[in-house]
């Protein structure tokens, strides 16, 4: 898979070389010369140019892309990146970095963006994963399609611990993808039971997420508790 990245900070040299590493051919783009770290990730194709230009990436063969990756620290940029791989070169796969939450609203299809990855808000949603139980955790957004990974751990006395996931009825345009156990990922099966303190790993849409959190929800008694701090978990 070739892969183009805009911007050679030190996001995009992270991802570079994980992209690298799993065998796949990846070209670092900037437009800042002292950005052309090119001792540190040798194995990569470079360019110094501005990926906000189309002759740029002209330069850059993007029709030939598998995936762009926009990971300057410009959201205006990042933007303009991805729409023009989108609509000039027909790359099949955008993946833009959101530098302020407050932009995450335009990183949709409208701008060419297939996957918008916004670091604050992964780091919210990890602490939040860490510390709730019963509640509803937005891990991660695909922006085509409005398809989002969400996690929620059922706690230790829920109705549904018992209970196959064949059994279960889900809400429309919702798919259990994985069960993490006591550390162990599961791919479930329908035979597989549920079992209290599961960390549930599902794909929904977002007309679908309170009918599934009602489905996951404890019992009030046991939210009461929690809420305490009367329960050990």
């Amino acid at each position: 898979m070739r892969v183009v990245i805009a911007g050679a900070g030190n996001v995009g040299r992270s991802i570079a070389r994980e992209l690298l590493g799993n065998g796949h051919q990846v070209l670092l783009i900037d437009r800042d010369p002292r950005a052309m770290k090119m001792q540190s990730v040798p194995e990569a194709d470079w360019l110094l140019a501005d990926s906000c230009e189309t002759s740029s990436l002209s330069e850059a063969a993007l029709d030939t892309a598998d995936v762009v990756v926009a990971a300057t620290a410009d959201d205006k940029a990042n933007l303009v990146t991805s729409l023009l791989a989108k609509t000039e070169y027909g790359v099949p796969r955008t993946v833009a970095r959101v530098n302020n939450p407050k932009n995450e609203w335009m990183f949709d299809e409208a701008w060419g963006v297939d996957v918008a990855v916004s670091t604050p808000r992964l780091m919210t949603a990890l602490v939040e994963e860490a510390v709730s139980i019963g509640d509803l955790v937005r891990m991660f957004t695909f922006q085509q399609g409005g398809a989002a990974m969400v996690e929620l751990t059922l706690p230790a006395a829920s109705p549904l611990s018992g209970t196959r996931v064949g059994d279960v009825e889900w809400p429309p345009d919702t798919v259990l993808v994985g069960i993490i156990r006591a550390g162990r990922p599961i791919a479930p099966s329908a035979d597989d039971a549920l079992e209290g303190r599961d960390q549930l790993l599902l794909l929904t849409v977002q007309d679908s997420e309170e009918a599934l959190k009602e489905l996951l929800a404890p019992p009030a008694t046991e939210q009461q508790a929690s809420q305490g701090g009367l329960l050990d978990y």
